[in-house]
C-alpha cells in the first residue's frame, strides 16, 4: 500500500482520505443491505457477506505470506472486536423494525463522540479543542438532517445506543490491533467469526435467493471487503479521535445513494445538516494539514 519509510510515511491526511473512501463504501453496503432485508433475514445476509470477505482475505493472507493470526499478542482483542461488531450489526438492524430511519440515524451517530471519549481513556490520545468541536458540530448536523419527530420507545432506542457503543469500542480496538496486525489478517479474523456465528442460525432463517439475490449478496461481500480494507488502513495512519468526525460523511453518501437508487430527494433540513457535517470534516482536514506543516517546519529547524 503505502511506503513505511521515515521520509515517505503517510500521516493523518492519508488516514482521513482512506477513511472517507471506506465510509463511502459502507454507505453503499447499507444501501444493498436495505434492498436485501425486504426478502432475507439479517443472519443470512451477514453470512453470505462474511463468506466472500473470508475467502478474499484468506487468499491475500496466503499469497502475501502473512504470519498466523493465532500467534498475535492481540488475538484475544481480535475476537472481542469481532464479537462487538457482530452485536452492533444485529442490534442496529433489529431496531430498524421498530424505529424510523431518522431516529436510528440520530442515535447511532453517537458512536463518533464515544470514540473521542474512549480514545482519551483507552488509547491515551491527546484530543484538542478542534477535534472536539468538529465532532460536536458533525453530530449537530446529523440531528438537524435526521429531524426526529417524537421520542422513541425505550427498548429499540437502547438497542441503537448499544450498537453505537459496540461500534465505538470496535473502532478503538482497530487502532490498538493495527499496531502489530496487518489489515488483511484483521479482515479475515472478523469475517470468519461472523461466518461461524451466522452459520449457526442458517437452518432457521435460510431462504434460497434468486439470481438477482445471489448477485446482490456476493456483490455486498466485495463492497464490504473494500470498505473494511480502506477503513482499517485509515486507522493505521491517523488517531481514532481524528477519524471519528469523518464517519459523519457516510450520511452524505447515504443521501446520494438514496437518490441514485430510489430517487429519494432529501428535504431542506437534510441539506442543511449535510453542510454542517461536511464543514466539520473539512475543518478537521485543514487543521490536520496545518499541524502536519508545523511539524515539518519544526523538524527542519531541529536538523
Amino acid at each position: 500500500m503505502f511506503s513505511r519509510s521515515t521520509d515517505q510515511a503517510p500521516g493523518p491526511l492519508a488516514g482521513i482520505a482512506l477513511a472517507c473512501l471506506g465510509y463511502s463504501l459502507f454507505a453503499m453496503q447499507d444501501a444493498v443491505v436495505k434492498w436485501l432485508v425486504a426478502d432475507y433475514a439479517v443472519p443470512q445476509i451477514l453470512f453470505m457477506r462474511s463468506i466472500v470477505i473470508t475467502f478474499f482475505a484468506g487468499f491475500l493472507v496466503w499469497k502475501q505470506r502473512h504470519p498466523s493470526i493465532l500467534r498475535s499478542p492481540y488475538r484475544n482483542s481480535l475476537v472481542v472486536r469481532a464479537l462487538l461488531m457482530f452485536l452492533a450489526w444485529l442490534a442496529f438492524y433489529s431496531s430498524a423494525r421498530h424505529l424510523g430511519l431518522a431516529e436510528i440515524t440520530t442515535m447511532y451517530f453517537c458512536a463518533p463522540v464515544m470514540v473521542v471519549v474512549l480514545s482519551i481513556f483507552v488509547l491515551k490520545e491527546q484530543v484538542g479543542a478542534v477535534r472536539w468541536l468538529a465532532c460536536i458540530v458533525g453530530f449537530a448536523g446529523v440531528v438537524l438532517a435526521a429531524n426526529p419527530t417524537h421520542a422513541p420507545s425505550l427498548l429499540p432506542a437502547g438497542m441503537v445506543l448499544f450498537a453505537g457503543f459496540c461500534w465505538a469500542w470496535s473502532t478503538i480496538l482497530v487502532r490498538m490491533v493495527s499496531r502489530t496486525e496487518s489489515t488483511i489478517n484483521q479482515m479475515m479474523a472478523t469475517s470468519f467469526f461472523f461466518a461461524i456465528a451466522c452459520g449457526i442460525m442458517l437452518p432457521w432463517v435460510w431462504k434460497t435467493p434468486d439470481l438477482f439475490g445471489w448477485c446482490l449478496m456476493i456483490g455486498l461481500g466485495f463492497i464490504s471487503a473494500a470498505g473494511q480494507y480502506f477503513l482499517y488502513e485509515g486507522f493505521r495512519y491517523a488517531p481514532a479521535s481524528t477519524l471519528a468526525p469523518i464517519e459523519y460523511s457516510g450520511l452524505c453518501w447515504a443521501f446520494l445513494y438514496g437518490y441514485l437508487i430510489w430517487a429519494e430527494i432529501p428535504p431542506v433540513n437534510v441539506f442543511a445538516g449535510a453542510l454542517l457535517i461536511v464543514g466539520s470534516s473539512l475543518s478537521l482536514i485543514l487543521w490536520e494539514r496545518r499541524l502536519a506543516n508545523a511539524s515539518r517546519r519544526m523538524a527542519g529547524l531541529q536538523t
